[in-house]
């Protein structure tokens, strides 16, 4: 079967960014940013995402392009003969369907809290009433189910209809305008009266800052989501290479993708910070940032019901990028193992993703009383648990140790694959770097975030 193409390039660069964009950079970096000190964690973030991020995303669309075929099926292409790599492509197609089972929730209450501040839910409300809403929407089952199903069958509804004509062109229409609404958000934000401190937190390095909060604790977390920013390990940048033509080389294209990617979350910063020193509001309130903080402070600016409103288009816009991607992903995996036409694996991971996304929802309400990983946790922070710290690092460790070893696909057959084409190409001299260190910072980020849960 003839393999589907992408019609553009412009369309490859926006859908693996929108794969890489989602409430990684929107929520969590801002976020991370205020808690590890500002312009030090923004400016390491920034040197981990080139030495770590671009050279393992460099990999998955290699060996996606290679291979032509979708994650669980890529291995079995590329491995030595009687060799058992292609296990991990099934390890990786779980992997995209346990990121799902919570990321659809978290989709469904951006959506909800669109339709809340446009409707005017929020006008009036005070600080107290703000936090109430926000605990007041994860404790009804019900309206979340609603939300999360809407953002199923729309994922479902728009890769149905296929790569050029559904995935490709929606995403490019709603990448574009994130990146609008974006620019004009950041513009209101920075020049709000009092936003100058926030800019400055953001942009300027503060050393001292930063050896108080503790040197180490700031490198590696930026490290973690100079990772995790880029959705790697689970195969879900591979798909893309699958599509992708030979005109280019590859590290010119995972810049590329990473860049975009970055701008999004460096502008996401541009928002949040002016505006919390503007409204004196605590930078490192960590989850609650968005939901509770910036409504906060919607509500006390000028036509601030329609920056809200904007502003929760925007994180749909995010989430909503980052679902159809995956989606697409399990989509490929399930026609290249069972041979189903794109319309019926549509239908049937449609229901399963309902159902596998109910734990998640009902965690927060009706199955409350479950905390698997002790007493502040939940079904949904398991659910990370299980994506953020042991299946993107050890499928990032199991991709760059397949394409530099004579035991996997091999550094020359990978070099031979990711330099064909224009654009900027894999030198020799890294072939040390990626074989050694490179794998020696994955390994880190496995232990230290397996550390840090279980402390």
């Amino acid at each position: 079967m003839q393999r589907e193409r992408l019609s553009s390039r412009l369309g490859f660069i926006l859908l693996s960014a929108g794969c890489a964009i989602g409430i990684g950079n929107v929520w969590k970096f801002p976020y991370m940013a205020g808690q590890y000190g500002g312009g030090a964690f923004v400016l390491i973030y920034l040197f981990f995402l080139i030495v770590m991020g671009v050279p393992v995303l460099t990999m998955e669309f290699a060996m996606g392009r290679a291979s032509q075929k979708s994650p669980v099926k890529l291995y079995q292409q590329l491995e030595p003969k009687g060799s058992k790599w292609h296990l991990h492509g099934y390890m990786a197609m779980i992997g995209n369907y346990l990121l799902m089972m919570f990321y659809t929730t978290v989709a469904g209450w951006m959506l909800q809290y669109f339709v809340d501040t446009a409707s005017g839910k929020f006008v009036g409300a005070d600080t107290a009433k703000v936090a109430a809403l926000y605990t007041d929407m994860k404790a009804d089952p019900i309206t979340m189910t609603i939300y999360m199903a809407i953002v199923v069958v729309i994922g479902f509804l728009v890769c149905s209809i296929g790569l050029q004509k559904g995935l490709e062109r929606i995403t490019k229409v709603m990448m574009l305008a994130l990146l609008a609404i974006m620019a004009v958000l950041a513009v209101n934000s920075i020049f709000m009266d009092g936003g100058s401190q926030g800019l400055k937190f953001y942009l300027l390095p503060d050393f001292a800052r930063m050896q108080e909060i503790g040197i180490g604790k700031v490198i590696v977390g930026a490290m973690n989501q100079a990772f995790f920013t880029l959705s790697l390990g689970i195969g879900s940048m591979a798909i893309f290479g699958s599509y992708i033509d030979k005109k280019r080389a590859l590290m010119g294209e995972a810049v590329n993708v990473a860049v975009l990617d970055t701008s999004v979350a460096l502008t996401s910063g541009l928002i949040i910070f002016p505006a919390c020193f503007a409204y004196n509001v605590k930078v490192s309130s960590g989850p609650g940032l968005i939901f509770v903080t910036l409504q906060n402070i919607f509500n006390n600016i000028p036509l601030g019901r329609l920056w809200g409103s904007l502003f929760f288009v925007f994180m749909s816009f995010a989430a909503l990028s980052t679902v159809l991607a995956v989606f697409e992903n399990i989509i490929s995996c399930t026609t290249d193992l069972l041979g189903w036409s794109r319309k019926k694996a549509c239908f049937v991971n449609c229901i399963l993703m309902f159902i596998l996304s109910m734990p998640c929802v009902l965690g927060f309400n009706v199955l409350s009383g479950i905390k698997p990983l002790g007493p502040e946790s939940d079904i949904m922070g398991f659910e990370d648990f299980l994506v953020s710290n042991i299946w993107l690092p050890v499928g990032a460790l199991i991709f760059i140790i397949f394409c530099v070893t004579k035991y996997g696909w091999g550094w020359k057959n990978f070099v031979a694959e990711a330099n064909e084409g224009k654009g900027l190409k894999i030198a020799n001299w890294m072939r040390g770097y990626m074989t050694f260190v490179l794998p020696l910072m994955v390994l880190i980020i496995f232990i230290v975030g397996l550390i840090d849960v279980f402390k």
